[in-house]
């Protein structure tokens, strides 16, 4: 019996074949083919960094202040000192008098003059060549040394195997046709020149990664991510799905738009239709529906509901918070209940009997429209005849979740139709690249009688003025929240807790109610206050960023975000959302404690100057990256490596001419391109 060896350190990098390493790319370079004398060093100044080398004339161990290694080295120019503060007695030896070293770091003054702590070291002849070529650094993690990675690459790099892996089979006559330029390396010349670049490269185009290299590297990867994306959008419509057509009457759906106190906007009903019609095709919807806080965007919802509905099928709308949840819940029971249709809560929190009566209507059908949280995903939930899955804050559940939903509710016989939500809207670079299999539905028009949020910005030291101010303004009539971003005490960042502003607030504002909701209460100590809120008992809302989403009271017309520098572009402009739902004018104050960073200055005065969402999107997204906008934390897998989608965004359109044109005139290459770029990932971009 052979027992399985463990894996290496550098296979639990995922650096398990040559093709693995070749793609693993530098993060920078050092410069080690140049050589200074000591003299010349010194001469360069404090905080350069510099290459020299010399022969050992003392090695000490010191203990002051703290166990140390002081090694001297002299080339017959000048002494330099090098400062160890962690070493390992095999250094120590490694640099014995007499030897010789190379040594690389950067010049500071020292105690006893100029030294060099940890520089990085060589044992050399004082004849050893330089390096032809620079010195690639790459991402490693604990344990594993560049030497390590280096040697590796290198073998990768001559494998024989790794020829074939990139070999060119991509039809020249496309590549002229499409590329801009015909400048760019072949695929495996650009792989091994980011690994060993010469000694006379432009390293800032090397940096910024705008190299012709990088640029080739780049537009294959993209390239593949395209191809993926259409072809799953076409795999997608060879499904079959239930067809919901048009047809003379809609009893559930007519009576819902007679129920609504309102009427659709010109948004929605543009929304409405083309949702319409791709509910009426033999193959499964899968759109985006887009649209800023407050557009309206649950209204949609309960019309797809509806339409499903009418058809006798089930409707699933699935939030990634309770309290979101049970706002949908809310809202739609009270919608849909006069009309006969029964609604049910599924959510984690109910208890075991109340759960298992839930998941036994769902099974029978009788529950015709259930609402919850991920709970409505897990194994024990069995649909009857589920047509339509709808996913609000889809960014919030990662890919697994969004694919499990979708293999949960499919059948052999047909696929539900599926409908995402997004406050957050998608930046235009993202929805070409990770969303480019979605058919996207915006709304960009508010409710009529919705106005405009005035955000103001202040110090904290004035939070005394915005207490006096808020006094005024509950002795109106109106409502408040109060957001924190902790619920606790923290010594490393010492901010105002929900807890102790909550205690403040109640002694400031004694002639008002004030309540507390943080994600640490129970479910049904959150769904009373939030009620008693709801009914004004509760005047003042003290909370964490659980009302970031889904809470609608129109009294509340006044928002003050303590700490607003803590936090990010998108929950601002979502916790902001939560005003602005009545007739009277909203104003939201972003509270700050100095000293602030240049980026939460340049976050504060973006969002007082603006609230259109894609104008804030666009600004998170240079800020963050695509990560958190995609929910890519929890499917554990961002795509792509080398591409920066505000840099790069010129690539895309040339990305998705190429995979066009691959796959309608060249589909025997699709497979072999996905395969070397995305391997086993390829089942994330179905999502």
């Amino acid at each position: 019996m052979t027992t399985k060896r463990p894996p290496t350190l550098l296979e639990k990098m995922g650096l398990n074949s040559p093709m693995a390493l070749a793609l693993h790319l530098p993060a920078r370079y050092e410069d080690e083919t140049q050589l200074s004398t000591i003299e010349e060093a010194l001469d360069l100044g404090k905080f350069d960094s510099i290459q020299t080398q010399g022969r050992v004339i003392r090695n000490q161990v010191l203990y002051r202040p703290r166990r140390q290694m002081l090694v001297t080295i002299e080339d017959g120019t000048a002494c330099l000192q090098l400062r160890f503060l962690n070493f390992y007695p095999s250094q120590q030896k490694q640099m014995a008098v007499g030897s010789h070293l190379r040594v690389r770091g950067e010049v500071r003054e020292g105690y006893l003059g100029p030294e060099i702590v940890h520089p990085t070291v060589r044992v050399l002849t004082p004849d050893a060549p330089l390096p032809t070529s620079l010195t690639p650094v790459y991402p490693a993690s604990a344990g594993v040394s560049q030497a390590m990675i280096r040697k590796a690459v290198t073998l990768a790099l001559q494998a024989p195997s790794l020829k074939e892996s990139l070999a060119e089979f991509l039809p020249t006559q496309l590549m002229a046709q499409i590329l801009p330029t015909n400048n760019w390396p072949q695929l495996q010349d650009a792989i091994t020149y980011l690994h060993q670049p010469p000694a006379d490269a432009d390293t800032q185009t090397l940096l910024e990664r705008t190299h012709p290299a990088w640029r080739r590297v780049q537009f294959e990867e993209l390239l593949a991510q395209q191809i993926s994306l259409k072809r799953a959008h076409a795999i997608r419509r060879q499904r079959q799905a239930p067809t919901f057509k048009q047809k003379e009457t809609f009893a559930i759906e007519e009576e819902l738009l007679k129920v609504l106190p309102f009427d659709l906007t010109g948004a929605q009903v543009r929304v409405w239709t083309e949702i319409s019609n791709d509910l009426s095709q033999v193959f499964p919807m899968n759109r985006l529906l887009q649209g800023d806080v407050g557009s309206g965007k649950t209204v949609i919802a309960a019309l797809a509901a509806a339409r499903v509905m009418d058809y006798g099928y089930q409707t699933a709308v699935m939030a990634p918070t309770e309290i979101l949840a049970e706002q949908h819940y809310l809202k739609m029971k009270e919608w849909f209940e006069p009309l006969g249709i029964h609604v049910s809560w599924l959510s984690g929190s109910l208890k075991a009997k109340e759960k298992r009566l839930v998941q036994e209507m769902i099974e029978s059908g009788k529950a015709q429209l259930i609402i919850g949280t991920h709970a409505l995903i897990q194994d024990k939930v069995s649909f009857a005849k589920l047509g339509l899955a709808v996913i609000d804050e889809q960014h919030r559940f990662g890919v697994r979740q969004r694919l499990e939903i979708q293999q949960r509710v499919g059948s052999e016989l047909f696929y539900c139709h599926q409908m995402m939500m997004s406050a957050t809207p998608i930046p235009r670079t993202l929805a070409m690249t990770y969303y480019a299999d979605l058919d996207v539905s915006v709304i960009d028009e508010l409710p009529p009688g919705r106005k405009p949020i005035t955000t103001k910005v202040v110090k904290a030291t004035r939070r005394e003025e915005v207490i006096g101010g808020l006094q005024d303004w509950l002795a109106k009539g109106l409502q408040a929240y109060w957001v924190c971003p902790l619920i606790e005490e923290s010594e490393a960042l010492q901010l105002q807790t929900a807890v102790e502003s909550f205690e403040q607030l109640t002694l400031a504002l004694p002639n008002f109610k004030v309540g507390l909701v943080h994600g640490r209460l129970k479910s049904e100590e959150k769904a009373a206050v939030m009620a008693a809120f709801k009914a004004n008992e509760i005047q003042l809302l003290v909370a964490t960023t659980v009302i970031e989403v889904g809470v609608d009271v129109s009294n509340a017309a006044l928002m003050v975000i303590e700490h607003a520098e803590r936090f990010g572009y998108a929950q601002i402009h979502q916790l902001r959302g939560r005003v602005g739902r009545g007739p009277a004018d909203s104003v939201c104050i972003l509270m700050y404690a100095e000293p602030l960073s240049f980026t939460a200055k340049e976050r504060l005065q973006t969002l007082r100057e603006t609230s259109d969402g894609f104008v804030i999107a666009e600004r998170d997204l240079s800020l963050r990256g695509p990560g958190e906008l995609l929910g890519a934390k929890q499917s554990g897998d961002v795509m792509l490596r080398f591409v920066d989608l505000q840099r790069d965004a010129w690539l895309i359109e040339l990305a998705q001419k190429a995979a066009e044109r691959l796959l309608a005139e060249h589909s025997d290459l699709v497979e072999r391109h996905l395969e070397r770029w995305l391997g086993s990932r390829t089942e994330f971009l179905k999502a």
